[in-house]
């Protein structure tokens, strides 16, 4: 089942990359006591991710945070290093948290898992965005396959 609005966060281990190495958390910590803006994306350095969604999020980050959300965090089915370096490499440092769901556990868990198979990647998240207090889901855009309208920074901040 798909997680809606009104729904709580779902259990799950994710994990973020730190100068000691990577560090896995749970979502109940992640979640717990503060306003998040979450996105997820097929793939690390993939095309729309890299050069719409992410950036979008990156250049939106102070307006999204001045309305009232403590972190932004982007989730996808990659290791904590290549999410690291990803976001390295995009800028992202203290404006959005690079999240790796490592076996797609936590896109499993809230029911947006696809399978990419036929371009190589196996089993990822869908693309979507979400808004969470306190662990509970507050909206959510999750976008039809192979598009990227709903799920944008610009979008999200509709709904704030």
């Amino acid at each position: 089942m798909t997680i809606k609005v009104g729904d709580r966060i779902p259990q799950a281990t994710l994990a973020t990359l730190t100068a000691d190495g990577p560090v896995r958390v749970g979502t109940d910590t992640l979640f717990a006591g503060r306003t998040v803006a979450v996105f997820a994306v097929p793939g690390a350095f993939t095309p729309t991710c890299s050069a719409k969604h992410l950036p979008g999020f990156i250049e939106n980050a102070e307006e999204i945070k001045k309305r009232g959300v403590d972190e932004i965090m982007c989730v996808a089915v990659n290791d904590a290093f290549v999410m690291g370096a990803w976001g390295e490499s995009a800028g992202a440092n203290d404006k959005v948290t690079m999240v790796a769901d490592g076996n797609g556990d936590f896109a499993a868990a809230l029911g947006l898992s696809m399978d990419a198979s036929n371009y190589g990647l196996g089993t990822r998240s869908q693309r979507y965005s979400m808004l969470v207090k306190d662990g509970v889901v507050t909206a959510l855009n999750i976008e039809d396959p192979g598009a990227f309208n709903v799920s944008s920074a610009e979008h999200l901040l509709t709904q704030i």
